[in-house]
């Protein structure tokens, strides 16, 4: 037997010599997560991180292995994507972080540090900086972790499931960086275009988190229209670009420190790219590395989330709602037909148009709890990962946006499996 890789690396193909006249005979192929005895599994969880997150567009890994064969200086591929994005969102600028929480990290420095180079050489330690972060109480949760590692100070304002315009007024002081705004987040906070106005008539700029926002692919425009002075998407889910990309949209001020503390400082004055913002006073001096090191993207990362990017632009919206609609009746009257399951189909979820199935488990006909259903799909062969946000309350959701052909199927084969087993 001889073993031979394909030239992207990503397939196994096992070959045996025939018998008989000394050709090849294709035994079988096996996939890299084979090799490494990692399973593979249906994912039915939407574009979770925990399950990759999403499957990039087949030319978006050709775009990758393109960019690989070359050498580029990365302050120019990121002033290049920079334009594209700006293009794309109708910001001044931007920039391809390593991720949407990494866009946090680095929108907040931004906004404490600017381009001030002892600020950035200082953070995350902000003693004395301008440093607090306002976010509503109902759109607190645990990615705004990224944005207290900048050096970031949070300050809650509101209820959960309501806040007044004057609470928001009140909270602004001289120590206020930021207004972190989380989009898809329950109704009752207030909406971005107040927050906005509002942080504006006091000089205070407003970072949007829409990690998870797409789609609708009107949002790549409306955050910024609506007056957000910086906006984070996540590269690897609806975009189908690399998992570890994310875009930064905003104000070019703003874009430049980004600039600044991310890229490689390990230069000296005299040959640096941005020598010239020092000899005109932009910069009071070349900056060290910043907080944003640590946060690095590739240029094949860069790349690929451009021509992501440009992708879903083009995109037949249109047809993927009408495919994933389907797919959700058709899963539906699957589940329906399953005894103690009964599938709801939500055209939206999250405040996003993208038609999901809920499906309530009574523990009285089928003998499992909704977690042990969920936790017996995972552990089936082949695995079927699913949404279990709702788990508590005694159901999960099937998201049909990464699902393959063939697939839907199978989810409910192992459903019903599961349930004969308990039953029988």
């Amino acid at each position: 037997m001889r073993y031979s890789e394909t030239t992207a690396g990503l397939a196994l193909r096992v070959t045996a010599q025939a018998s008989a006249g000394g050709g090849t005979q294709a035994v079988s192929e096996r996939s890299v997560y084979d090799r490494l005895g990692v399973r593979r599994v249906i994912n039915a969880a939407g574009t979770k991180t925990r399950v990759g997150g999403t499957l990039m567009l087949p030319e978006v890994v050709d775009a990758m292995v393109d960019a690989s064969h070359a050498f580029v200086k990365m302050e120019e591929l990121q002033q290049r994507a920079g334009a594209i994005i700006a293009e794309v969102t109708g910001a001044e600028a931007g920039y391809v972080t390593a991720g949407a929480a990494a866009g946090l990290l680095l929108a907040a420095a931004a906004c404490i540090a600017g381009t001030d180079p002892s600020r950035i050489h200082r953070l995350p330690d902000a003693i004395g900086i301008p440093n607090q972060v306002i976010i509503q109480k109902g759109h607190r949760m645990d990615y705004d972790k990224a944005v207290r590692t900048a050096g970031a100070e949070i300050v809650e304002i509101g209820f959960p499931g309501e806040t007044m315009p004057w609470e928001l007024e009140a909270a602004i002081t001289e120590h206020t960086a930021a207004v972190l705004h989380v989009v898809n987040r329950p109704a009752g906070p207030l909406p971005l275009p107040q927050v906005t106005e509002i942080a504006h008539r006091h000089g205070i700029p407003v970072i949007v988190d829409a990690a998870a926002a797409l789609p609708p692919a009107e949002n790549l425009r409306r955050f910024i229209a609506e007056g957000a002075d910086l906006v984070v998407f996540s590269g690897g889910k609806a975009l189908r670009g690399p998992q570890a990309s994310g875009v930064l949209a905003g104000r070019a001020s703003l874009i430049r420190s980004v600039v600044l503390q991310h890229q490689d400082m390990d230069v000296r004055e005299s040959t640096w790219t941005y020598r010239d913002d020092l000899q005109v006073g932009v910069l009071k001096g070349r900056p060290f590395h910043g907080i944003g090191r640590p946060l690095k993207v590739g240029k094949e990362e860069i790349v690929g989330l451009l021509v992501a990017l440009r992708a879903y632009v083009s995109r037949d919206h249109s047809a993927d709602a009408l495919r994933w609609q389907k797919e959700a009746m058709a899963l539906s009257d699957g589940v329906n037909q399953i005894k103690g399951l009964r599938a709801t189909i939500l055209p939206e979820y999250a405040g996003r148009p993208m038609s999901m199935v809920r499906v309530d488990v009574e523990p009285a006909l089928t003998g499992m709890t909704a977690i042990e259903v969920v936790n017996q799909l995972d552990q089936s062969d082949p695995a079927v990962c699913v949404d279990d946000a709702l788990v508590l309350e005694g159901a999960f959701l099937v998201n049909p946006f990464s699902l393959q052909d063939g697939e839907p199927e199978l989810i409910l084969g192992q459903l019903k499996r599961i349930l004969e087993k308990v039953t029988v």
